[in-house]
């Protein structure tokens, strides 16, 4: 199997040495892992594109490549420029230093990574490790995903539906913020939402009296409504959510067609 692997939080980032150990053991002594992720963290820019300036590639080792753009940008440069001809089997993105459930999924680079596989028509599947209180400060707080990553891929292989259009379905799984050895097990979630938890800014003012301000988000472990992602993360279960581009609010889509005449 030939499987590329991105991230959001930069080449070098800790999550992404987890995910090639994961994509390693999936791919097998035949198989092969190349990594195509952002020079510089990207957290955050969610399914954005470099559409209005060009993008440098860099050629770090056999198989290994940064870009300076988003993790979207890398799955394209990967599809069609340095595996162009030899398409992967599959695309995993993460895995993320932080959760990305409920409304996370709408900002994190680590999905939109996911999602544009997707897109160009390729199985993709988004990691990202719950931190909390348990995990935060331990020695690997990736331990989690480390220890059940590749069973959770292997099990998404082969079980899960992987419906191709009109838009491909692919999947979001979230680690708990927890030791791996008190990991309950796997749920299948709907995508939450927690309450409270939006994104906000704290305005500065620079010593030359400019004015700035930092985007800081909402509270991370209040749970969302049972059967979803954040709440089966808190309980100490993985969290596996199936997300599609369709935006389309389907129930509202025929409220207003009925109202519309």
């Amino acid at each position: 199997m030939r499987i590329l692997i991105t991230n959001d939080d930069g080449i070098n980032a800790p999550g992404l040495t987890v995910l090639t150990r994961i994509a390693e053991e999936i791919a097998g002594p035949e198989g092969e892992v190349w990594t195509v992720a952002p020079a510089f963290e990207q957290s955050g820019v969610g399914h954005c594109i470099s559409y209005t300036h060009p993008t440098m590639i860099a050629e770090l080792g056999p198989r290994r490549y940064a870009a300076e753009g988003s993790p979207a940008d890398c799955v394209l440069a990967a599809l069609h420029d340095i595996m162009a001809g030899a398409r992967p089997d599959l695309v995993l993105s993460g895995v993320n230093r932080g959760n990305n459930a409920a409304e996370n999924v709408l900002y994190s680079g680590t999905v939109g990574g996911a999602m544009e596989a997707a897109l160009q028509g390729l199985p993709a599947i988004a990691l990202s490790q719950f931190y909390g209180p348990q995990n935060v400060d331990a020695a690997d707080p990736f331990e989690a995903a480390a220890a059940h990553g590749a069973d959770v891929v292997r099990r998404l292989l082969d079980s899960a539906p992987w419906e191709a259009a009109p838009y491909r379905t692919f999947y979001n799984v979230n680690f708990p913020p927890i030791p791996a050895a008190q990991v309950k097990g796997i749920e299948a979630t709907a995508q939450g939402a927690r309450p409270n938890s939006v994104f906000a800014v704290e305005p500065v003012r620079a010593p030359s009296g400019r004015r700035f301000f930092w985007v800081k988000g909402g509270p991370q472990h209040e749970p969302s409504a049972p059967g979803t992602d954040a709440a089966a993360n808190l309980a100490g279960y993985i969290s596996v959510t199936p997300l599609t581009c369709d935006l389309t609010d389907q129930a509202a889509l025929d409220t207003l067609r009925d109202r519309l005449g």
